[in-house]
């Protein structure tokens, strides 16, 4: 395989080198995924999913490759599921200071604590390391939502 390609597949697993971060490596791929996510959410809502479904796709393929090549499952620095799952987070929340804090801290929770989600990790590959992330995402972006609602 070309190294062109490998690089490609390494930068979009590594959520831009930032699953290199020495410690919490998946709480430093959310921190980085604000970053993609601040301008990705003034996009209309209909295009903001494209790009997320687009970015799943890539972050599959890219993250079933680093895994294969490494020959190590889930490897610590794959993060492009915590710029997924962030983004899902985010999906219908306003993109204010507060949501978008809350949003992270909301992220990280249902990532970390996993509720009914370990099966989903179980199916192995880049779909194993995504889905379970986007699931996380699920919980905690309705969570916010639900928040948003009664404040």
């Amino acid at each position: 395989m070309k190294q062109s390609l490998r690089n490609y597949h390494y930068f979009v697993a590594t959520g831009a080198h930032s699953g290199y971060f020495p410690v919490a490596s998946g709480t430093a791929g959310t921190a980085a995924a604000i970053v993609l996510y601040y301008p990705l959410s003034f996009l209309p809502l209909w295009l903001y999913i494209i790009v997320v479904v687009f970015l799943y796709c890539l972050g599959e393929i890219s993250a079933d490759f680093v895994e294969y090549d490494l020959q190590e499952k889930d490897p610590s620095i794959v993060v492009i599921d915590e710029f997924l799952g962030y983004l899902v987070t985010m999906a219908f929340v306003p993109n204010t200071l507060f949501w978008i804090i809350a949003g992270f801290f909301a992220f990280r929770f249902f990532d970390i604590v996993k509720p009914g989600l370990r099966k989903l990790e179980a199916i192995g590959g880049g779909r194993g390391i995504m889905l379970d992330d986007v699931a996380a995402g699920i919980y905690a972006g309705t969570t916010l939502y639900l928040l948003d609602c009664i404040i």
